[in-house]
């Protein structure tokens, strides 16, 4: 990778941490989300993401709002969430493509089979994506998910490296394990995904080339490769711990997904997601422009506004019981900063399409985006072939974008959190 392009990914990730910062800069009120008049009844403009807080571990580099497991808060939660989603059911909002994130989704099975079975029954869902991690796994498991109409399955694997495993504080098996399980899932849903963490302080190249080989050679449908973009505190303890996180280090991990997976057969879903032939992804603020989320510790996105819920699950529990959407905070972002995130999240997903663009803001996306779309020209980071393409040279930039727009959110995150608000 050209220095030239280092540099344009940290210009372009400088100014991305600068936006991502403005969704910090929330207030209280949240107004109630609305569905538009020209999409009532329709299921097909805005997804459903659903956060499962609970794990039976917590490992230290995630900035998810997570939980030990409590059997008996686990399950009043699932009782809230019906609640919480027959909410936006009254409130009109109709969805076919569901969301499950953590925390760890799996770690109740009986109530999240109980949940599936409730939501198919209030819309007409059509896909599921659903995390895990490989200690979860076994054929019971995977055989109830797939019958209840599971069709992505992501395993947190984050590395085969045992040694990289321990010093992440990763308490969930051993690689040879994620292998195992891996290969007993592979085949049983249209997508199984595995994820990876890349550019841990204490992680080699070499060990990364080795996890991405073993990868490939197990012949999976799709891998997520995540830069590490703890919150501050993390981060802070992160270093203590061990050595500085080195952004500058990067690249060269990107590099070899670039020559092990994109130039070797798999096609780039995301800017770090890749897989074998067209699969579904869990990137839902790619291939929705609006996304309502629920549960504590969930954030949505709609028509420009960004809505977060509670993070207290003591909170969530009062505010679903007075008959409430547990909505704390928002921001209604301005026409700039709405269409410098639309532009970002497309981009990412690889592709900007200009009728859509105008579909969604009734103008020309080279008018409303000149500035920004001139440096990514002349860049060489995207081409025009009728959609606005990323191209090889841009994707390590894109890369970093996103990085640095989840990095802010995880800050967010951290806030809401530690204040338990």
């Amino acid at each position: 990778m050209s220095a030239d392009s280092t540099l344009d990914a940290r210009f372009a990730g400088w100014v991305t941490r600068r936006e991502g910062k403005k969704f910090l800069q929330l207030q209280a009120n949240p107004p109630e989300p609305q569905v538009p008049k020209e999409k009532a009844g329709r299921d097909d403009w805005a997804s459903l993401y659903v956060h499962i807080p609970f794990c039976r571990t917590l490992c230290p580099f995630c900035c998810f709002n997570r939980y030990l497991l409590d059997e008996t808060k686990a399950r009043r939660y699932f009782v809230n969430l019906k609640k919480e989603v027959e909410l936006y059911f009254d409130r009109g909002f109709r969805f076919s493509d569901v969301y499950f994130g953590g925390g760890t989704p799996t770690v109740m099975m009986e109530e999240l089979i109980d949940f599936l079975d409730f939501l198919k029954r209030c819309f007409n869902v059509k896909q599921i994506s659903l995390e895990t991690t490989h200690r979860e796994i076994n054929k019971e498991t995977l055989d109830a998910l797939k019958k209840a109409g599971v069709n992505r399955l992501s395993i947190g694997v984050q590395s085969f490296d045992n040694d990289l495993l321990r010093a992440m504080g990763r308490l969930v098996g051993s690689g040879e394990e994620a292998i195992e399980k891996l290969k007993m899932a592979q085949g049983q849903f249209d997508t199984v995904n595995a994820d990876f963490i890349f550019n841990f302080p204490t992680q080699t190249t070499a060990q990364f080339e080795k996890d991405v080989a073993t990868f490939k050679a197990l012949g999976l449908d799709q891998a997520t490769f995540y830069p590490l973009m703890p919150s501050p505190h993390k981060k802070t303890r992160l270093e203590r711990r061990f050595n500085q996180v080195d952004t500058k280090r990067e690249k060269d991990f990107y590099d070899i997904i670039l020559r092990e997976l994109y130039q070797g057969g798999y096609k780039a879903s995301t800017a770090w997601c890749f897989s074998r032939g067209d699969r579904l992804i869990d990137e839902y603020i790619i291939d929705y422009d609006d996304y309502i989320g629920v549960g504590a510790g969930s954030v949505g996105f709609l028509n420009g506004d960004f809505f977060v819920n509670t993070f207290s699950l003591e909170r969530y529990d009062q505010l679903i019981s007075q008959g409430k959407l547990p909505l704390v905070r928002w921001r209604r972002l301005s026409e700039r900063e709405y269409l410098r995130y639309y532009m970002l999240t497309k981009l990412f997903g690889m592709s900007l399409d200009p009728q859509r663009f105008r579909q969604r803001f009734h103008d020309d996306v080279n008018r409303k985006l000149w500035w920004e779309l001139t440096f990514f020209r002349r860049c060489g980071l995207v081409k025009d072939n009728g959609t606005i393409n990323v191209t090889p040279k841009g994707m390590y930039t894109l890369c970093v974008m996103q990085k640095e727009f989840f990095a802010a959110l995880n800050t967010l995150r951290e806030r809401f959190i530690e204040a338990q608000t």
